[in-house]
């Protein structure tokens, strides 16, 4: 006797892609107009289907399993096929919608040319910006809440497809007049007992540079805290501190950058689902992206 596999209702998905995007019960259910023991219901109907829990509890918070990422990324896509069917049915024009998540730094530093240009020559396509760290914008592709992704990340998860874009030094960025600045390179100890520019905690690219520097002799000042590469590097450049900043960075009047040795180097890379069929725009985005960068190496 054959089993039967079953349809997965697409209100289950729906419920489901909210319930990924928020990570709450109550604020999921406000978003597709359920009460929260009715989403409570369909997470827990969805996950007896597919026969796996679809999440997990860390502390207070929640976050998808490993099977809840797949079945996120499997409910977009079905129910953006779904909407496109639909509106082939109807006649319905419906434009290209491309997601890119990536990090602040690579918007302002990296991503201009290669979205400038896409945004010129497709005027038809909606491109959505997700402002994400690497980390985090590698978890919205996995989720299929993102097409591509764009950041720095160090271990690239076995689903993803990633391609390098460019390989940068982490630099320490001061103003011209520093006494540091007369080096063409520097050492983690010659930042001894300087005051640094550092973005909040909680942030990965503070919790780095903390342990690097964590060793360091000398009684620096309290650290000035400044959210975003653009304060920080403002900060630094007016004399105030020192910032550890990528390479990437473009530098504001009156600062200079440094690579620091034993900091090494950073890796760009772009990121997309292995196996998932990209929309063509997405493709085209992706492929012009990987060619600015080329242009921009040679």
């Amino acid at each position: 006797m054959s089993s039967v596999v079953p349809i997965l209702d697409g209100e289950l998905l729906r419920a489901f892609v909210a319930f990924a995007d928020a990570l709450n019960f109550t604020r999921a259910a406000q978003v597709v107009g359920l009460s929260q023991p009715a989403m409570f219901e369909r997470i827990a109907r969805l996950a007896d289907e597919v026969g796996a829990a679809l999440y997990e509890r860390e502390g207070r918070q929640l976050r998808l399993t490993e099977a809840g990422v797949r079945v996120a990324a499997f409910a977009r896509e079905e129910l953006a096929r779904t909407h496109s069917f639909l509106a082939e049915l109807r006649g319905e024009a419906r434009r290209e919608r491309v997601v890119l998540a990536a990090g602040e730094g690579a918007y302002l530093y990296l991503l201009g040319p290669a979205v400038r240009a896409f945004l010129r020559d497709e005027p038809d396509v909606t491109l959505c910006p997700l402002t994400r760290g690497g980390p985090d914008a590698v978890e919205a592709v996995r989720e299929g809440a993102a097409h591509l992704a764009v950041g720095v990340v160090d271990l690239v998860p076995e689903d993803l497809v990633a391609r390098d874009l460019v390989r940068t030094p982490l630099c320490a960025a001061m103003a011209a007049t520093h006494r540091l600045a007369r080096r063409r390179s520097l050492r983690l100890a010659d930042l001894a007992g300087e005051r640094l520019v550092l973005a909040p905690p909680g942030q990965s690219h503070r919790d780095f540079v903390g342990r690097a520097l964590s060793g360091l002799p000398g009684h620096a000042a309290p650290p000035i805290e400044a959210d975003g590469w653009p304060l920080m590097l403002q900060l630094a450049g007016l004399g105030l501190g020192v910032a550890i900043v990528n390479g990437i960075c473009s530098l504001p009047r009156g600062a200079v950058a440094r690579p620091v040795r034993e900091l090494g180097q950073v890796t760009y890379r772009v990121m997309w689902r292995r196996g998932a069929s990209l929309p063509p725009a997405a493709s085209r985005l992706r492929d012009r992206i990987l060619a600015a960068e080329v242009r921009a190496a040679t």
